[in-house]
């Protein structure tokens, strides 16, 4: 070290004229030497390179560190055989020059590195102190140790004791550890069977936690991996668990199942397996379902090798009988699915509810409430998805079915089977299934197609082979009564019960649903399905009407007796006026007729209607149900149901008014008869070869009997078809409200144009049916064949009536008495009553006007006797009819005053009277004027120029 020290120092302290001898002439400013001498030889300074070139010219042989390396002999080596002074010179030349070079760099690189070397020497010179001290300490504690060895030899023996213990009750607390984890599995197997989660959980992560702290054991550390395949099939095992909850939800289970998945920090993506869940749950339900009802020949295909089909193509090979079956157990089982995620949804809404732990650990608090909004929007988009599934798979299982051969009483069980899915569906989250809706709309629309093409067909031969016999129903019946409208009855009796209509919106939580205790689809569920149905059950359950019930509408023996026939013991006229009748005039050949006696007669409380009418109100149950249920297609089943009552309509008309012997131009009304006319139009053909829902024009029935006058040409029956029309139109009439409501508001018009253009008119039917009987009832040729033997040409005023009116009266009392024989057969009400005295005043009125215009010649006092025949009449025909006044009156009345008027007054009588005939005008004025040809001739060409006006 000194030796070292000293060269350095040496090297350092070197004296500064050493160094322009060795030529740094270009640092230091000496004399300049104009050139060196070597052997009388002189190398001028000008010649010299630079020293870089210098340096680069230098053979790495001079910088050789090897210590054998002997650079003299080197040099020597390289002298030629020969000597050459010159070249020596040269060569020594080169080196010293070279030598200069390096001795320059070398001083230059010891300056530059000086400051550091000095400051790294006395660095060294402290750390030589410090070794020192070093040194000295430890002698100084070796002494103290062995002073100390020799003094507490024992005490010493005691700690080593104690930490050798220590040792050793560590060692023993590792083994117990290390004992226990390996005894997990078992303690973990019976948390899992205790549905303990979260202790399992727990358990586990506590010894995953000593397993870390106690992996430098081989032991351990091969547990570790043991234990991470053991909380990786607890986590299996835990999603099983959740997959269970999709078809039974258990609220205990599941809250054990959130709190394991808690700890483990998973709530959320436990939350999106349990959707996964769901949507699987839902796919292999169907898919399970349908298999079974599925033949196994029909299921199974050869060809391909899985043995399966895809889901659409395996609802095509369910049987027409298991169809039904199979779509309640579908639904019921996907109904349990649904109510489960329902019972989900609300855990999680209660739990939402609770409060969140005080703030004060941020991020806790953070990640729950976090996790709480993504569970609610997780919850509230998987309604939707959930229930998109569902009436998928129902979807699909319905269009790939053949419904149109099926029962309508079948199809209307598909349709409330589908109604009450749609209402799960809307209370479970308001989606209004369009996907459903439409599904079923597909499917009805071809089956009531060619249901109703069916019915009007039925409804044809049902007419045609009616008998037109009043069916006995009870007095108290009313449409409600049949078990078609079994499921309508609470809902039309709440309907009609509301004071004001509410318009409706299609397939909306209406009024009718409510407002009662029934279903949209008629049974007594109503509302409230997962409140309904939470612990067992489904709204599929059974048969969805309530048990059916026989229905109670008919007469029974007892109810005649009581009340649906009642005995009549009095006249409503008096014996005497009917004595003054008969003895009044006596027509040998006129039919005996029984005097009337006591007995029973129909009770007009209760309704006229036939076996067709109950038929036709059946079939209206049955639209309704389909229109109720068929939304979508509501209006056209309501506009067909109209179909019925206009085929009805017009298959009565022609049935019972073509048999009309004078004229019918005044006994219809204009709008009935374009009703008629529109119902022939679109309804009826005479082709064989019908189409576009046409039928066939319906022929009366050969046991109908409409020309025997003794029963006034089947009046008994005329009364039961037209009075079942009737009846049938107030039932219209009675379910219109609720018809209007079923339908959109934009189509309610046409069916209010039915209403008011059709159902409004039937009681004009009664005029020219009623108006059949009344114009044969009587003999109105004879009648006018006698009131043309008349002399009007009479002087004075007489003061008897002429014998025709004894006719008219005797003819009018046989009518009466054989009105009364069939109010034994039909009850005939008080509009039928007036109906039919008012066709015979009308018939009698016109056949006097006509007889009046027949004469040739009448006098003022032929007037005056017209006026005492037609008041002698009237006084009689108003105490048997109860007609007051008698219509028609003025007709005859004017007619007659009309023979005293002036030529001008008699002039604008004729225009302003145009319901008299021309022959009736004519024959007027011919009386008149009988002697003033001018004046009668001028009010012909009157009477021609009007009529000529009415013809065009």
């Amino acid at each position: 070290m000194d030796e070292f020290k000293q060269k350095i120092l040496s090297l350092i302290n070197k004296q500064g004229p050493k160094i322009p001898s060795m030529g740094f002439d270009d640092i230091y400013q000496f004399p300049p030497v104009q050139e060196l001498s070597i052997n009388s030889k002189t190398v001028l300074e000008s010649d010299r390179p630079a020293d870089q070139d210098i340096l680069e010219s230098i053979e790495d042989s001079y910088f050789s560190v090897d210590e054998n390396y002997d650079i003299c002999r080197y040099v020597l080596s390289k002298l030629p055989e020969i000597l050459d002074c010159e070249e020596i010179q040269r060569d020594f030349k080169n080196l010293k020059q070279q030598h200069q070079v390096v001795s320059k760099k070398v001083l230059q690189l010891i300056l530059e590195h000086q400051t550091a070397c000095n400051e790294e020497f006395e660095r060294i010179l402290e750390i030589i102190d410090k070794v020192k001290d070093a040194l000295v300490l430890c002698t100084q504690s070796r002494n103290e140790l062995n002073v100390a060895e020799k003094q507490l030899s024992f005490s010493l023996s005691i700690l080593e004791n104690y930490r050798k213990r220590k040792i050793v009750q560590n060692l023993l607390h590792n083994l117990k550890t290390i004992k226990t984890l390996y005894q997990t599995d078992h303690r973990l197997q019976e948390l899992l069977d205790e549905e303990n989660y979260a202790g399992a959980i727990e358990l586990l992560q506590e010894c995953q936690a000593a397993a870390n702290t106690y992996r430098h054991f081989t032991c351990v550390a091969a547990l570790t991996n043991k234990l991470q395949e053991t909380l990786e099939e607890t986590e299996e095992k835990l999603d099983q668990v959740l997959a269970q909850m999709c078809y039974y939800f258990d609220s205990i289970r599941y809250s054990k199942l959130q709190d394991a998945f808690k700890l483990l920090g998973k709530t959320q993506i436990a939350m999106d397996h349990l959707h996964m869940h769901y949507t699987s749950a839902i796919y292999n339900t169907a898919l399970n379902i349908v298999r079974v009802y599925v033949d196994c020949a029909e299921f199974l295909d050869h060809s391909d090798h899985s043995g399966k089909k895809p889901f659409d193509k395996l609802c095509l090979s369910i049987n027409h009988e298991t169809f039904i079956p199979c779509l309640v157990d579908l639904c019921k089982s996907l109904f349990k699915i649904v109510l489960s995620y329902h019972q989900l949804t609300m855990w999680h809404n209660n739990k939402e509810s609770e409060p969140v732990s005080p703030i004060g650990t941020n991020s806790i608090d953070f990640e729950e409430n976090f996790n709480r909004q993504y569970i609610k929007q997780k919850l509230e988009s998987g309604l939707l998805k959930i229930w998109h599934d569902v009436q998928s798979k129902i979807s699909v299982v319905l269009l790939n079915s053949n419904l149109a051969s099926y029962k309508f009483d079948q199809f209307v069980q598909v349709l409330s089977v589908v109604h009450r899915l749609i209402e799960v569906g809307e209370e479970f989250c308001g989606n209004k299934s369009e996907e459903l809706q439409e599904s079923i709309r597909k499917q009805s629309a071809n089956y009531f197609r060619n249901y109703h093409s069916h019915r009007l067909e039925e409804l044809k031969i049902f007419l045609e082979n009616e008998s037109w016999e009043i069916c006995p129903v009870k007095p108290t019946f009313e449409i409600l009564q049949l078990q078609e409208f079994k499921s309508l009855r609470s809902v039309l009796k709440n309907f009609k019960a509301r004071p004001q209509i509410v318009q409706s919106v299609p397939y909306s939580n209406s009024p009718d649903c409510n407002s009662s205790n029934h279903s949209q689809d008629g049974s007594s569920i109503v509302g409230n399905f997962f409140l309904r149905y939470a612990q067992h059950g489904t709204p599929f359950d059974l048969s969805l009407d309530e048990t059916i019930t026989e229905e109670d509408i008919l007469a029974s023996v007892g109810d005649e007796a009581s009340g649906y026939f009642s005995e009549e013991s009095e006249e409503e006229e008096s014996e005497e006026l009917r004595k003054d009748f008969v003895e009044d005039f006596v027509d040998e050949t006129a039919p005996k007729i029984p005097q009337k006696d006591k007995r029973e007669k129909h009770s007009v409380k209760a309704p006229i209607l036939t076996n067709t009418t109950l038929t036709v109100l059946r079939q209206m149950g049955k639209y309704l149900q389909m229109s109720r249920l068929l939304r979508p297609i509501a209006f056209d089943i309501i506009m067909c149901m109209t179909q019925l009552f206009d085929f009805y309509l017009y298959t009565v008309h022609s049935f019972f008014a073509s048999d009309l012997t004078v004229s019918g131009t005044s006994l219809y009304s204009i709008k009935f008869s374009a009703t008629l006319k529109r119902i022939s139009d679109d309804l009826v053909t005479d082709e064989t070869n019908h189409q576009n829902g046409k039928v066939l024009k319906p022929i009366l029935s050969s046991i109908v009997n409409l020309s025997n006058p003794e029963d006034l040409n089947g009046l008994a029956e005329r009364i039961c078809a037209v009075e079942s029309v009737v009846f049938l139109a107030k039932q219209y009439e009675f379910l219109q409200n609720y018809m209007e409501y079923l339908i959109p508001t934009s189509k309610k018009a046409s069916l209010q144009h039915f209403f008011s253009q059709t159902v409004c008119y039937v009681t004009d039917l009664r005029r020219p049916v009623y108006m059949c009987v009344a114009a044969r009832a009587f003999d109105l040729r004879q009648i006018l064949t006698t009131m043309s033997k008349v002399n009007w040409e009479v002087k004075d005023v007489m003061s008897q009536h002429n014998g025709y009116i004894d006719v008219l009266l005797r003819e009018v009392q046989i009518f009466t008495l054989r009105l009364e024989q069939i109010s034994v057969k039909v009850p005939i009400t008080n509009e039928v009553q007036k109906s039919l005295w008012e066709n015979i005043a009308h018939i009698i009125t016109h056949t006097l006007v006509q007889g009046f215009s027949d004469a040739k010649k009448c006098s003022n006092g032929g007037r005056a006797l017209m006026q005492l025949d037609f008041t002698q009449f009237l006084s009689k025909f108003e105490k048997i009819s109860n007609l007051r006044p008698v219509p028609h009156k003025e007709y005859v009345e004017n007619y007659v005053k009309a023979y005293y008027l002036p030529e001008d007054e008699l002039e604008r009588w004729i225009r302003e009277h145009n319901e008299y005939s021309t022959k009736h005008l004519f024959g007027l004025v011919s009386c008149a004027y009988q002697n003033n040809k001018r004046v009668k001739q001028r009010l012909y060409q009157v009477i021609e120029d009007l009529d000529k006006t009415v013809q065009r």
